[in-house]
């Protein structure tokens, strides 16, 4: 019989419990006893799912208290220097000050994980970097699941895409001199392994299915011609794309296995066929670890008959990737309309969907029941009248080229948004949201259960955009925004009022650290009923004579931070996405606001992870923004925010936006994404984030302006903003205010220094 496993589960718990747990933590209302024991919990819970699933192994490794990168380097010993931590004694204070950054040093680096919304924290390494050992939490982790008479399967991220991913500021550094030393210590973590008598130990390696130069291809045979040989069975690990073209390459190697993602690629299933070893075992991702939707589980079983005789108990049954990527459990959606639920498996499903699997293999007969109750919720999907909505299909075709193209050229919109708004040199703006309080969201949850009214809601709302608007003109700010107190989320709130989405309770998925955000479902045709944004964005305009910017949430963005249908293309929901966007723009125009920001942080995570396959990507991803913002006229400036990924690559893309502004995050790496924009000679007006708005820590105005006069040495200051790195919703008022004190600050210091310097740089 097939046997069946996970490469991880969501670590937050179904109710949040880790998120919550972290957070009392850091206030200091729980000490780390108190943490762990929250943990210990949530970690026996899972295990426990897994083990009623039937499941043959129990993911062990794949818990973190912030990040399974992070957690990785201090098993290995690899910390930041900076930071002046011994890795054997670290305590989870320090843990987290590594993550979130402390008064002495700025936190790690953080970045997408491959091409999905959650964050990874970059590790630093450089010559002195030694592997030496750190925490024994893996190991302590592996004895409490022992404890419980599971079998078990360690699951770590492998050496290879750990270099890879990693980062060192040594100018001239090759990180692949490193490699010898770290494949000692993931040697002597695989025997402290064995002697607690594991059998298999899972090395994750989507690092493959990227298009890795050929040295680090060779690493590979570096890496597991002795990894390969200890004394736990290895499974290497890949997903998220293709890795066919190495099946030969990784045949080769010394290992027991395979892991390949047959729901992005499931193409490559003929190529690992031929490539595997008469002893080896062939892990069939074949249940979608990224989205939602319930698996067509005749058609897999169907797919994987004729592989199944030929290999037998060497065939596993898996989902694409860590189930950490959707939410945990639809037992506690009670909203969610009947027929919709019944479409659905987040990650507690998707362990019975495995199961099933394996049993209809085994068993047919005993498995139809499942089978059939699969069949059924498919068929009614594909029926039901709530999907397609023939006005949405009709405007889609309707679309023509000259939609996506503003009126004028940068240049001529650049001269008569200058006249139009009258700002300063360096003007000074926000991302967009300010401080969620206690009240806030207090006043949201009232109104959600029906305690508060609608209009009493509202002015309560429209009290903390004034509360919002005095404190920006206090602090000097240039360009206001309304501090979005009324927003949920950037991607649900607009996703409420449109038609085509549906919404959970307590689906939520873990972005970064303690940050959960509840991604929408996206079910049938997008559509726009009625205006979202502009009466708030009229009234928050009223209260002051600064520009008020309008905050929008963009097509891509909309799309890669929701759960999307799987019955059409990506590109045509975009598309549909954008209609709706364009709409709420241009009544935006209509309503007296000149600048209007369409936030696009997931544009570059939506890239495949092969360039072969970028261009097709990119060219519906530029035009469904480009359709979203060209309908107004010239005097109306378009800004754009994208944050925590790597853009150099893509530059060309990024221009071809034709957003007159954009906003990125530039303060972890000091500047260092700005150099790709200059190098490019990015043609638009640019504004770097100055400071990082993921730590509680508060720059100072010189440290701020620093990072402004490095900016001018690649852009030229006409062309710069000055901005935070994101939006300002999960920091609290006290340090919001004193960085946006500072930030000013250092946009007049440094003005005041231009303009002694060259007088014509005015504006």
């Amino acid at each position: 019989m097939a046997r069946t496993h996970i490469s991880g589960f969501p670590r937050i718990g179904a109710q949040r419990e880790l998120k919550f747990a972290q957070e009392s933590f850091w206030r200091g209302d729980n000490d780390e006893h108190a943490l762990r024991s929250v943990a210990r919990e949530l970690r026996t819970r899972h295990w426990r799912l897994q083990q009623d699933a039937g499941l043959d192994f129990i993911s062990v490794g794949d818990f973190a208290y912030y990040d399974p990168m992070l957690t990785l380097s201090a098993l290995l010993g690899a910390l930041p220097p900076r930071f002046g931590f011994d890795p054997a004694t670290l305590s989870l204070a320090q843990y987290y000050e590594l993550a979130r950054g402390n008064a002495a040093q700025p936190a790690m680096e953080m970045t997408k994980w491959f091409d999905t919304n959650y964050h990874y924290l970059v590790p630093e390494l450089g010559p002195q970097t030694s592997f030496d050992g750190g925490v024994e939490w893996l190991f302590d982790e592996l004895d409490e699941a022992l404890a419980l008479n599971v079998p078990v399967k360690p699951v770590l991220i492998g050496p290879v895409t750990y270099l890879w991913l990693s980062k060192s500021h040594v100018a001239g550094f090759d990180r692949l001199s490193l490699l010898p030393k770290l494949v000692i210590r993931y040697s002597r973590i695989l025997q402290k392994l064995k002697q607690r008598g594991v059998e298999w130990v899972q090395l994750d390696e989507p690092a493959l299915c990227a298009d890795l130069p050929a040295p680090w291809l060779e690493a590979f045979s570096a890496v597991y011609d002795v990894l390969g040989t200890s004394d736990v069975k290895v499974l290497l690990a890949t997903y998220f794309d293709s890795a066919a073209e190495h099946a030969q390459r990784v045949a080769r190697l010394p290992i027991a296995g395979v892991h390949v993602d047959l729901v992005r690629a499931p193409q490559q299933l003929d190529a690992w066929r031929a490539a595997l070893p008469a002893h080896a075992v062939l892990s069939a991702g074949v249940i979608d670890g990224r989205n939602i939707w319930r698996a067509d589980l005749r058609a897999i079983v169907e797919s994987l008959r004729d592989l199944h005789a030929e290999l037998g108990e060497r065939l596993w049954i898996a989902p694409s990737c860590s189930l950490q990527h959707v939410p945990v459990s639809l037992a506690t959606e009670q909203k969610l309309d009947a027929d919709l639920k019944s479409w659905l498996a987040f990650a507690t499903e998707k362990l019975d969907e495995v199961g099933t699997l394996a049993l209809a293999l085994h068993d047919p007969a005993t498995a139809e029941p499942q089978l059939a109750a699969a069949d059924l919720a498919l068929e009614a999907r594909r029926h039901s009248s709530a999907v397609v909505n023939a006005l949405v299909q009709k405007r889609v075709a309707a679309v023509s080229d000259a939609m996506a193209e503003r009126h004028s050229p940068f240049a001529e919109r650049n001269r008569l948004q200058r006249e139009t708004l009258d700002l300063p040199l360096l003007p000074t703006t926000t991302i967009g949201s300010f401080p969620q309080t206690a009240s806030i969201r207090q006043a949201r949850a009232a109104y959600k259960r029906g305690e508060l009214r609608a209009l009493d809601y509202l002015q309560r709302m429209r009290a903390e955009i004034e509360f919002a608007v005095r404190k920006q003109e206090a602090l000097g700010l240039d360009v206001l925004v309304h501090g979005e107190a009324e927003r949920n989320d950037m991607v649900e709130y607009f996703g409420e009022q449109l038609w085509g989405y549906a919404f959970t309770e307590n689906g939520w998925v873990q972005s970064y650290g303690s940050r959960c955000v509840k991604p929408p479902i996206i079910y049938g045709d997008v559509y726009r009923p009625e205006p979202i944004t502009v009466d708030t964005t009229r009234y928050a305009q009223s209260l002051t004579p600064r520009v008020m910017k309008g905050m929008l949430t963009g097509p891509v963005t909309m799309l890669q931070w929701s759960f999307v249908r799987n019955d059409q293309p990506r590109s045509t929901t975009a598309l549909q996405l954008a209609l709706a966007i364009r709409d709420e723009v241009m009544d935006l125009e209509k309503a007296g606001i000149r600048v209007i920001q369409i936030d696009e942080p997931a544009f570059r995570e939506g890239l495949p992870l092969r360039k072969h396959d970028w261009a097709a990507y990119l060219e519906w991803a530029t035009r469904v923004f480009r359709i979203s913002a060209a309908g107004v006229g010239d005097r109306t400036q378009i800004h754009t925010h994208m944050c925590y990924s790597e853009f150099n690559d893509i530059l060309p893309s990024i221009a071809a936006m034709d957003a007159d502004v954009i906003t990125i995050e530039t303060s972890r790496s000091a500047m260092e994404l700005l150099d790709g924009f200059g190098a490019f000679a990015y043609p638009n007006e640019i504004g770097p984030g100055v400071y990082d708005i993921h730590s509680p820590r508060v720059p100072s105005a010189q440290a701020m302006q620093r990072l402004l006069e490095r900016a001018c040495e690649v852009i030229p200051a006409e062309r710069l903003w000055v901005n935070p790195d994101c939006g300002l919703k999960t920091r609290g008022w006290p340090e919001t205010e004193a960085a946006l004190t500072n930030m000013v600050r250092a946009a007049k210091a440094l003005r005041a220094k231009l303009a002694a310097r060259q007088p014509e740089l005015t504006r």
